[in-house]
């Protein structure tokens, strides 16, 4: 069983719910996220990402946009919480198969890569959201885009929504009125929806 697998029947084997990208997506707990939150426990997780990261540019450099897309398409269903990277099991469907995703999320592979480097270093420590969030940081980094220190600590979800993920994620063929609302149901601005688009092609 690949690491996804294994994530979606015992999704606690990740730790950590909650927020990131720019900073409006609605969540459903009120911890406090920091960008230091791994600083005893995982001290070089960012830089373990990184060396992934930096790896998987060299043969595949779109895998950043990729990246920063996945954790977008993550957000927008419940909040950052890893929930688009559970497979179907007996009591989860998964939101890999919502028209937004189907056939068109990449990086979960790379996913499962940085995930076994960071569990190899920090066994049960870092979250899979966190790790999502990490890869869009530094993946725009990388690309010669903007830089943020991530704030970290969120919990994975024991659950996805594949409805939600239908019905939140702007499909390909929204107008700019479509896409502007949806991305108002999030509490982001034209500015973030510019942002993000393009974060989708760097």
């Amino acid at each position: 069983m690949n690491l996804l697998g294994l994530i979606s029947s015992r999704a606690y084997f990740c730790c950590m719910v909650v927020f990131v990208l720019i900073g409006g997506v609605p969540f459903s707990s009120n911890a406090q996220l920091d960008p230091s939150f791994y600083s005893t426990t995982c001290p070089n997780v960012s830089s373990i990402v990184r060396g992934v990261l930096t790896n998987v540019s060299l043969t595949d450099p779109r895998m950043l946009a990729s990246l920063i897309r996945l954790h977008f398409h993550d957000c927008f269903v419940q909040g950052c919480d890893g929930s688009v990277l559970l497979n179907d099991t007996a009591t989860i469907v998964s939101e890999q198969t919502a028209p937004a995703n189907n056939n068109s999320i990449r990086g979960l592979d790379v996913v499962n890569r940085i995930k076994t480097a960071v569990e190899n270093a920090c066994p049960n420590t870092v979250s899979c959201a966190d790790i999502l969030a990490l890869s869009a940081e530094i993946s725009s980094d990388l690309a010669n885009g903007p830089t943020w220190q991530v704030p970290l600590g969120r919990r994975d979800s024991l659950t996805a929504n594949k409805t939600l993920a239908t019905q939140n994620l702007p499909g390909p063929s929204f107008n700019l009125s479509l896409l502007k609302s949806t991305f108002l149901i999030q509490n982001l601005t034209t500015t973030d929806l510019v942002a993000l688009s393009g974060g989708h092609t760097i």
